[in-house]
């Protein structure tokens, strides 16, 4: 399962809020080795994010039709009556 770019960026928010409340240096090191983790998570998440909607458009924009709707263009056929031909 992948995370959301919201969740890690919420996460690595959390992360610096507990390091900057905490006074034990030990538990601001470890809130900010956590928070530097979940930006990179964040990093990664936004990036396949971005892949899925490119890859969406290309997608959708592959399934519009290359030929314009034959009511209209009918005419412009040699064989009107018939249409044109199936590319397939």
């Amino acid at each position: 399962m992948h995370l959301s770019s919201i969740l890690c960026r919420a996460q690595e928010a959390h992360h610096h809020a507990v390091a900057r409340a905490t006074t034990l240096n030990n538990v601001r090191l470890v809130a900010n080795v956590a928070a530097a983790a979940w930006a990179r998570e964040g990093l990664a998440a936004g990036l396949r994010e971005d892949r899925k909607l490119s890859g969406r458009a290309l997608a959708e924009a592959h399934l519009l039709s290359k030929e314009p709707p034959t009511a209209d263009y009918r005419g412009l056929s040699e064989n009107p009556d018939r249409g044109h031909a199936d590319p397939d």
